[in-house]
């Protein structure tokens, strides 16, 4: 069993390649290029090193501010 550091390319067959999140005793979390991020249990987690880089990700987009409602004012009759 190796552990590996946070940041390693890593690749697991069945989702692919992926950069390690964090690791410890109990935990590997890995973001894979295609699958997301998931969680294995490190002793059980089949994981080889690799020297695929990582995908350009897309920047994060901002949300728009939300439009400001006006109070409508309650008509007196």
């Amino acid at each position: 069993m190796r552990l590996f550091a946070k940041g390693d390319r890593v690749m697991q067959p069945r989702y692919g390649p992926g950069t390690i999140i964090s690791t410890d005793e109990q935990y590997t979390v890995v973001e894979f290029d295609n699958h997301g991020q998931r969680r294995f249990i490190t002793t059980m987690v089949t994981l080889e090193a690799t020297k695929e880089p990582a995908p350009a990700r897309a920047a994060a987009k901002r949300r728009k501010p939300a439009a400001k409602k006006q109070a409508e004012t309650p008509t007196v009759s």
